[in-house]
């Protein structure tokens, strides 16, 4: 059997004000990932510890079967990275920034790299203080795109960015991949997700609530909408995420034929979007409003 792209197993991290709790999951060879959760859940810790920005307590990270977290150094030359809001010395010409950025990679492609500028609307010979935050993303994704990385890992990398910007974005993504190149994707925006993501994965509060295909969330999980008569002790404690208001509830359940059995002619029992399921997970069911 073929290696993961990438195996998270049992990462451990305390800080002061949060732990990371044995969070793991496994990204194939050929896929796009989704990672999704509340701010704080520990998207961007899981995101520094595979770029070795974070000393971890406990846990491993294998790249391709070998051991992130012993061979880095070789490995990272790998792995490309898009931060959230990218940063570049201000005074330097874009052109200047790719030449330094381009030189630690030896199998840069120089005529892609233009190719990525002209398309995404960017002026090689711009300084980078003329540029907006998206103008900047831009800029990041032309280098990140043009290293033939094997492991692309965007962290909020739609910020900033128009809807028409960001779909082909997506669509220029889902057409690098194959069976040697996978892409993790760390954003709030779940729309992008639902249109590209092979797998999603979510962690609230440290822990990995679930990390499986669309396929599989779209079974699982379901959306139920009714009238507050309904929630009684024993319905409210088989939601796991619930909101109320005066007409009535939406609630979050993980065994949506098994709501649409107890629920039959008495509520509404829908398919969870992504989108959904992110809002109502971090609600506490009992403070739930």
């Amino acid at each position: 059997m073929t290696d993961p792209m990438l195996q998270l197993e049992a990462l451990t991290k305390r800080f002061k004000d949060f732990h990371l709790d044995g969070a793991g999951f496994s990204l194939p060879a050929g896929n796009l990932m989704g990672l999704i959760g509340p701010n704080g859940a520990g998207k961007t810790t899981l995101i520094k510890a595979i770029l070795g920005l974070v000393h971890l307590d406990a846990g491993q990270i294998r790249f391709q079967g070998r051991d992130l977290l012993k061979e880095g150094p070789e490995l990272r030359q790998c792995i490309a990275y898009v931060p959230d809001e990218p940063r570049f010395s201000p005074g330097a010409r874009l052109v200047t920034l790719k030449d330094i950025y381009a030189s630690f990679f030896p199998k840069w492609d120089e005529g892609g790299w233009r190719g990525l500028m002209a398309d995404f609307g960017l002026d090689p010979k711009a300084k980078a203080k003329t540029l907006s935050l998206g103008q900047r993303t831009r800029f990041a994704l032309t280098l990140a795109l043009s290293r033939d990385a094997e492991l692309l890992v965007l962290d909020e990398p739609t910020t900033g960015l128009d809807p028409v910007f960001r779909r082909e974005l997506l669509q220029r993504l889902g057409a690098t991949l194959n069976d040697q190149r996978a892409i993790l994707f760390s954003t709030h925006i779940t729309s992008d997700l639902e249109l590209r993501a092979d797998l999603v994965t979510l962690i609230r509060d440290g822990q990995i609530v679930f990390s499986e295909t669309q396929d599989k969330i779209r079974e699982r999980w379901g959306l139920v909408k009714g009238g507050l008569e309904l929630l009684d002790v024993d319905v409210k404690a088989g939601f796991q995420g619930l909101r109320t208001n005066v007409h009535g509830f939406e609630a979050l359940t993980d065994d949506v034929e098994s709501a649409r059995r107890r629920f039959e002619g008495k509520a509404l029992v829908e398919r969870a979007s992504l989108e959904d399921i992110l809002v109502l997970l971090g609600r506490r069911k009992t403070h739930a409003a």
